[in-house]
């Protein structure tokens, strides 16, 4: 089992996850290059780039294939980018509230794309401050997992972070490279969809029912929209596997599952491993009608596929 976190995220983002799937196989969650206790990587940071580093990094340390990727927010760019390049190595996926900005409708991704020198902006002053030794803006710990100290982390676990996040400029340079090669991230995931066969891909949605707005109701519609066209471009995954399935996660308020609710992730873990386990992976004859329909709905911009809802959402994170 392999893990993969998303943007501003290092391996602590599993650590309610990972024990519990150790319990019944390996499971092996990593610090891309630059963040946490690996060192700096070649740059520019794009997902192939993490592709091919973790695949030598698994080899190298002896941690031999089927692997099972399990992947949040940005990570799915890296994790997909994998299965792609290495497919007969790969036995299943998760995708646990994953970044789908290579297939969400247009009128998203440039919204996206129009983000990112602001992303990038806020990050090179918190960088910038670590290496002429001045002060760390108080704002620099927020960037980083939903913000930093994490309720959820342990005060040890709390400081050890926050100290990387202070001294460590390794850090910025690769989250500033790899929102700014996030665009081309886009173009190789369009250029390149795979099918998986028969291995199994499960998708866990985040989809807030029921939460009153707080905002005018002209920004909540906004919103709704929103989460109504990432569920479905979510779901432009299940035609990549004859075994697929979307899961929608209705409680979870700050997008992360796998911190809030890992029994959540933790059953769709368990039940690609069972799945895979179940019988040899197979190759389907329907692989090609499966990768152009996918090709189509994209072409569509999310106008089809996914579970439709009516109900009220909130904005889920991106990255």
């Amino acid at each position: 089992m392999v893990f993969d976190q998303g943007w501003g995220d290092w391996s602590p983002a599993w650590a309610a996850v990972q024990p519990r799937v150790a319990a019944f196989t390996r499971a092996c969650a990593y610090d891309r290059a630059g963040y946490g206790f690996s060192d700096p990587g070649t740059m520019p940071r794009t997902s192939e780039r993490a592709a091919d580093e973790l695949h030598s990094a698994l080899h190298n340390a002896g941690i031999l294939p089927p692997y099972i990727l399990v992947a949040a927010h940005f990570g799915s760019y890296n994790l997909r980018a994998f299965a792609d390049r290495y497919m007969p190595e790969v036995a299943g996926i998760v995708l646990s509230d994953a970044d789908d900005g290579d297939v969400e409708p247009a009128k998203w991704q440039s919204r996206d794309r129009n983000s990112i020198p602001r992303l990038v902006g806020r990050m090179r002053l918190c960088r910038d401050a670590i290496a002429s030794g001045s002060p760390v803006p108080a704002s620099c710990p927020k960037k980083f997992f939903r913000g930093l100290p994490e309720r959820t982390f342990s005060d040890e676990l709390n400081a050890a972070l926050l100290h990387q996040v202070r001294t460590q400029t390794a850090l910025y340079d690769a989250a500033i490279s790899e929102m700014e090669e996030m665009p081309d991230d886009w173009r190789y995931l369009q250029q390149h969809v795979t099918s998986f066969g028969s291995r199994p891909i499960r998708v866990l949605t985040t989809w807030h029912f029921g939460r009153p707005p707080t905002k005018p109701d002209a920004v909540h519609r906004w919103h709704i929209a929103f989460e109504r066209d990432s569920a479905r471009a979510q779901a432009s995954w299940l035609l990549l596997s004859t075994d697929a399935r979307q899961l929608f996660d209705y409680d979870e308020g700050e997008q992360y599952i796998q911190l809030d609710h890992p029994q959540i992730v933790l059953k769709a873990i368990r039940d690609v491993f069972q799945s895979s386990r179940s019988g040899v992976v197979r190759v389907s004859k329907r692989d090609g009608f499966l990768m152009a329909q996918n090709h189509r709905l994209r072409a569509r911009a999310g106008a089809n596929g996914g579970r439709r809802r009516d109900r009220n959402a909130t904005p889920r994170r991106r990255w």
